[in-house]
């Protein structure tokens, strides 16, 4: 174990991207499953890669937070929780748990402000953390003792990534965001301002309230539309800006990785139908042999293709594969009016790949652009090498 390395998981954010960004999987009884299995493999590969003495799992606590009260409208255009999300919570905290993973959730703040309050306290103990999140927001965060890292693309993030992604240093995150706007969180932003131009301004002025002090300096449309948010713009900072000040009710050197509760993950598992997940508990200790069986039968390795270096990675599988499953997630079975939404791709049984281009839900991650999917698999598409799928006339 690494007994100077604290990981942070963003749990909230890590079941909403499982939920969609995977496949819905049930079991027999009609459980939804998919988002579970989601995340608790990648909490696995979590602990596989870092090996990490102290670790937490932070979820949103039901009900509003502070910014809520600064902001009436702030996270109101979200829909209402999918039904089949919701009933996966409870399961999914019960096997956090009994993998040995405590779990965290404050009530009127977000699970962003308790790994802020525990990354801070995490430095200031001389640990270096590691926190495992999708919201860029977190951004804001980096420095030389914390480091992002999004476990479905695989991509680590330390202050020199936070400035080429963002064009921006962590410590500018919250200006930028101000400026941009969070359409997820309902922020507005200043109307027509975009990266660039949040990124070029603060490249010159520094700091927001710099950039509101001379904002007679900028010049055309966005100028005007800039002098014409000034007054909006400190809210805007405000609710974009993670607190580290949080009342935790537990310190960073309670949070230890513990012994799995192997009955209870076991009874969890098999209700759920999770069979390669059941393969985990003992690591090695012999099973019935139909267990072992059945289990093997199942085992499956789906990957969400976010990077450019995994496309990569999957055509090159495809293109030396016997046989490819083919499918593509649209938005209509009109051809003359759907619109791409993804597409996946299987080489063998329980081997697949899904790789999203148009998906717009709240807090969808960031997706590979169409023309770069068209033009590395095109090849491959035009070629004469055996292809199957459901209804691929339409595909």
């Amino acid at each position: 174990m690494n007994s100077r390395l604290l990981v942070l998981v963003d749990g909230s954010s890590y079941l909403f991207r499982a939920f969609h960004a995977l496949p819905p999987l049930v079991s027999r009884k009609g459980e939804p499953t998919g988002a579970v299995l989601g995340v608790l493999n990648m909490l696995y590969r979590l602990v596989d890669e870092f090996q990490p003495d102290h670790v937490a799992v932070v979820f949103d606590a039901p009900g509003k937070t502070f910014r809520n009260d600064l902001y009436a409208k702030y996270k109101a255009n979200r829909p209402p929780v999918p039904d089949d999300l919701r009933a996966q919570f409870k399961p999914l905290t019960e096997a956090v748990e009994a993998i040995g993973f405590p779990v965290l959730s404050v009530r009127g703040v977000e699970a962003d402000d308790v790994i802020g309050t525990l990354a801070k306290q995490a430095t200031q103990s001389g640990l270096s953390t590691l926190i495992s999140t999708s919201d860029k927001d977190m951004a804001q965060l980096v420095n030389d003792h914390v480091t992002l890292i999004n476990t479905m693309s695989g991509v680590k993030m330390d202050p020199n990534g936070v400035k080429q992604k963002f064009g921006v240093f962590p410590n500018q995150i919250v200006d930028y965001l101000a400026l941009v706007g969070d359409a997820s969180d309902n922020i507005p932003g200043v109307p027509g301002v975009g990266p660039k131009t949040a990124s070029k301004w603060l490249t010159e002025y520094a700091a927001l309230e710099n950039l509101q002090s001379h904002a007679a300096e900028i010049k055309g449309k966005v100028g005007e539309k800039l002098r014409a948010s000034l007054e909006h713009l400190p809210l805007y900072r405000e609710l974009t800006t993670i607190r580290c000040d949080v009342d935790l009710s537990t310190t960073v050197s309670e949070l230890k990785f513990r012994e799995p509760n192997k009955l209870k993950l076991r009874s969890l598992y098999e209700r759920l139908e999770l069979k390669v997940l059941l393969r985990k508990i003992d690591d090695g200790e012999s099973e019935p042999q139909s267990t072992r069986q059945e289990s093997a039968a199942t085992e499956s390795n789906y990957e969400t293709v976010l990077t450019e270096k995994q496309l990569n990675k999957w055509v090159e599988r495809i293109q030396s594969a016997e046989l490819v499953a083919l499918d593509t997630e649209t938005t209509s079975l009109n051809y003359m009016e759907a619109q791409l939404v993804g597409i996946s791709l299987s080489v063998e049984p329980g081997e697949a790949a899904y790789i999203p281009i148009h998906h717009t839900y709240t807090g969808a991650p960031e997706q590979l652009d169409q023309e770069l999917v068209f033009e590395k698999l095109g090849p491959w598409l035009e070629s004469n090498a055996p292809k199957v799928g459901h209804h691929l006339k339409y595909d």
